[in-house]
């Protein structure tokens, strides 16, 4: 299992770092995600019989690392859904480029689009 990074931790979520290029759930690449690693890191933590129950949250495209909010029960769940869906969830983004932007405008722009 490669390592994961656990931010936090309790009995209703955890907090783990995504590194870019892992897709936050199964994909048809058959790419290990981040929905089982978390998995198998609960299940080998608290050595659990069986499936371990993990709530998707939310989602990073494939090629964002960032951090993530996993639920471990479904009422976790549910009210972290809702919370999104409600848009209490708030979202930050930092972009990191590497080079000269020319037209800071009409560049941001088409990263909008």
């Amino acid at each position: 299992m490669q390592n994961l990074k656990v931010i936090y931790e309790d009995n209703h979520i955890i907090v783990v770092e995504k590194i870019p290029n892992i897709p936050s759930q199964a994909d048809k690449t058959g790419d290990i995600d981040m929905l089982t690693l978390v998995r198998q890191y609960l299940k080998e933590k608290y050595h659990k019989p069986g499936n371990v129950y993990l709530g998707l949250v939310h989602r990073l495209d494939r090629p964002v690392g960032g951090i993530m909010i996993f639920a471990k029960t479904s009422k976790a769940a549910s009210r972290l859904s809702n919370q999104v869906r409600e848009k209490i969830f708030e979202k930050k983004y930092l972009a990191v480029v590497d080079g000269k932007i020319e037209n800071k405008k009409r560049n941001f722009r088409k990263l909008l689009v």
